[in-house]
Formats: structure tokens, C-alpha cells, sequence
């Protein structure tokens, strides 16, 4: 019998945009576009898995190339990817395929939406029991229309102007997200029906991405939030030390042998140098794993890391003992990238945590920077340059 999920999202991506050609893959603050509604979707806790349809290999490359693990790429239709179709006529071919409750239907030309946007808006939809939702900024601008010559007031009275400050105004949709229950949606035919709730939106969300003027704008808006983001209360130059896990962050986390059974490990020159960097820079750098095999010691031994733990298997509790024996470290002063669900304790407890593009899910939702880069393709440098560029 086929699973019913609660609430999936649902991001559809076509290839033929016009006014910026293939604009869902082209960059956005060092990203494809269409990644930053994909991570949004994937850290809402309350969302069980991530459709993306699209109709064009580059697009569906693209997106897995990301590595999600709840993230799954179908087809869409010919019929529902050209300029004149709805969304709602791709809405429904993916109610009939996918079996749901409700289903969170996200644009992928809303770069500014976060995953707690979601999350909140869900939980809205609970609370006052409705069947749909629409997001949605308040606005304060006065509106008129024009009829035959004459102009006339739409929304307020010229006799007694409002003052901003004192005015409501109205709401907009802005066109992130919507939300319905599959049922809503099969019946209704419309994205929005039955009993609407609004969730509102802050107001730089407003602008859509149609245009190469609106790009500019919002790109540069993100930028503004990302470097908020990073910059949350980490005092930089205390950082003192940074902890790598090995498999899945400096190796690609694949299985090799020799052709007489023995172990081994692939790591990437790039890594080594950023570890150099971090280690001349004044930070201390330790590798810490849950395996014991010799090709470990030997890269560590080659990198001069200075601080090497094989075998341990409760990170945190390890973390906790060496600090205490060696005070001039702490969590608060420490930065940490790791890959998989064994890292979890230390990467919320550090300072700065990062994971590599291809993580586990449920690390990407909880660290402050994910890298463009897998394990063992270059992360551990991405992340060393990202330090080193803070801290000065």
C-alpha cells in the first residue's frame, strides 16, 4: 500500500523562462536559485519531503547535484511548462501522483524565504483550522484608478490622508508560497479554496523575480540577510580551534580497497592547504573520527594537524573531557564541520558549524554555513577561507 505522507513541498521549475534565460539555475549569491527555496523546504521541520518537477536534464541535474536526501526530482509535463500554463495545471498533475495531506506549494523565484516562514505558516494553517493559506505583505501605499478620464481613491480618503504610521494599509500576495490541503486542491481545482488564512511576510519579500532589475535588488537584499546570518553574535577572532570529522568531510566518504583488501582513503589537496592556512592563521585544527585505521593517522601526520582522536565514538562527551583538561578551548571558541548524525551534539554546541554540500539533512538543517562543496571535493577549504575572511 502506498504511503501517505502529511505535508510534502512542491517546487516547480520549468527551463523556458524567457526574460532571464534558464533563470532557476543561474547564479544567486554563489548559488543556483533554485537552491535557496530547496533549503528552505528541506529545514521546515514540519514538512516530511521536497518535490522539485521540471522539464528540462539541465534543471533536474542541478538539483541533485545539491544532494538532499529528502529531495526528489520528477518530470513535468509538456502541457504544464509553457509560458501560458497555470500553476495550477502542474499543481494538479503532481496531486494526482503524489499521495498527501497537504501540500506547500513553493516558487522558486522567492530566494528570501526562510525555512521558518514555513514552519510558522504550517502552523497557522493548524491552529485556526483552515484549508489553505496564502503569503502574503502588508503594503501602505495609496492606490487609485482611472475610468474614462477621471481618476478616483481606491483604498483611502484624500480629506483625511492617513498617516503611515497610524494606517493598517492593505495585503498583498507576493507570491512565495501557498498551502492546501490535496483534497482542496482535487476538488476545488485552485491552489487557494475553502476556509484562506494569510501568513504575513517581511516586507522586502515583496519584490518578484521577473526582471534582471529585480534580480539586482533581491540579490543584494539576500546578501544583506546572509551576512547577518553569519555574523549572529560569533566573537571571530576568539576562535581558537577547528574540529574536522574525516569520512564524509575531508574524503568523499567512499569505500576503497586494494587489491590485497586493504583500506583506503581518498582526501583533496585543496583541504591540506586550507588546513595550512587555518594552522598559520593561529588556530589549532583536530581531526576527530569514529574510526581507527592507519590512512588517517598518516594524513594527519602529513597535514601536521594538531590534535588527532581516532575511535570515539560520543564526540560530545570526548569534546567536554578535553576541555576541561585543556581550558584554553571551548566550545564558544571552537568551529566545527562534520557530516553525519554523530556530529549533531558538537555542531549545535560550537560557535560556527558547518557541513558539506552532500550531509545528512538533518546536519544541513542545523548548521550556519553549508558549503557548495561535497566531502572530499573541498569544503574543509571552503570553510577554512570563510573563517580566515570573518576573522580579519
Amino acid at each position: 500500500m502506498e504511503k501517505t505522507l502529511k505535508t510534502v513541498a512542491f517546487i516547480p521549475v520549468r527551463g523556458g523562462s524567457k526574460s532571464i534565460p534558464l533563470k532557476n539555475i543561474k547564479d544567486f549569491c554563489g548559488r543556483p536559485l533554485v537552491y535557496w527555496s530547496i533549503v528552505a523546504a528541506t529545514k521546515c521541520t514540519e514538512i516530511d519531503e521536497v518535490f522539485v518537477a521540471t522539464d528540462d536534464i539541465r534543471i533536474k541535474e542541478t538539483v541533485l547535484s545539491f544532494g538532499f536526501s529528502n529531495v526528489n526530482v520528477i518530470e513535468r509535463s509538456a502541457e504544464s511548462a509553457h509560458d501560458q500554463a497555470p500553476s495550477e495545471t502542474v499543481l494538479l498533475e503532481f496531486a494526482n501522483r503524489i499521495k498527501a495531506e497537504r501540500i506547500v506549494f513553493i516558487q522558486a523565484t522567492s530566494p528570501l524565504l526562510e525555512a521558518e516562514d514555513l514552519t510558522e505558516a504550517l502552523r497557522k494553517l493548524d491552529d485556526v483550522q483552515a484549508d489553505s493559506l496564502v503569503s502574503v505583505v502588508r503594503q501602505k501605499r495609496f492606490i487609485w484608478q482611472e475610468h474614462e478620464g477621471e481618476a478616483s481613491p481606491q483604498n483611502y480618503n484624500p480629506l483625511s490622508r492617513p498617516r503611515r504610521q497610524d494606517w493598517e494599509g492593505y495585503l498583498v500576495e507576493n507570491g512565495a508560497f501557498y498551502i492546501t490541503s490535496r483534497d482542496q486542491l482535487l476538488s476545488s481545482k485552485c491552489r487557494v479554496s475553502g476556509k484562506i488564512a494569510l501568513y504575513e511576510m517581511s516586507e522586502d519579500t515583496y519584490l518578484e523575480l521577473d526582471e534582471l532589475t529585480d534580480w539586482a535588488i533581491i540579490e543584494k537584499i539576500k546578501e544583506m540577510k546572509l551576512e547577518s546570518q553569519a555574523n549572529r553574535d560569533i566573537a571571530w577572532p576568539s576562535l581558537n580551534l577547528f574540529i574536522s570529522d574525516v569520512d564524509g568531510v575531508l574524503t568523499d566518504a567512499g569505500m576503497y580497497y586494494s587489491t590485497d583488501g586493504q583500506e583506503l582513503k581518498k582526501f583533496n589537496t585543496r583541504d591540506g592547504k586550507g588546513i595550512e592556512l587555518l594552522r598559520r592563521a593561529g588556530i589549532k585544527v583536530m581531526f576527530l573520527t569514529a574510526e581507527d585505521i592507519e590512512v588517517v593517522r598518516a594524513r594527519a601526520k602529513k597535514l601536521n594537524v594538531d590534535y588527532l582522536f581516532m575511535g570515539i565514538k560520543n564526540k560530545k562527551k570526548f569534546l567536554a573531557e578535553f576541555f576541561e583538561a585543556n581550558p584554553q578551548f571551548a566550545f564558544h571558541k571552537t568551529a566545527y564541520i562534520g557530516d553525519d548524525v554523530n556530529d549533531l551534539e558538537c555542531l549545535q554546541a560550537a560557535a560556527f558549524s558547518a557541513a558539506p554540500q552532500d550531509a545528512h539533512s538533518s546536519v544541513r538543517r542545523e548548521v550556519d554555513y553549508v558549503c557548495s562543496l561535497s566531502g572530499g571535493h573541498g569544503c574543509v577549504r571552503e570553510v577554512s577561507d570563510f573563517l580566515l575572511t570573518k576573522r580579519n
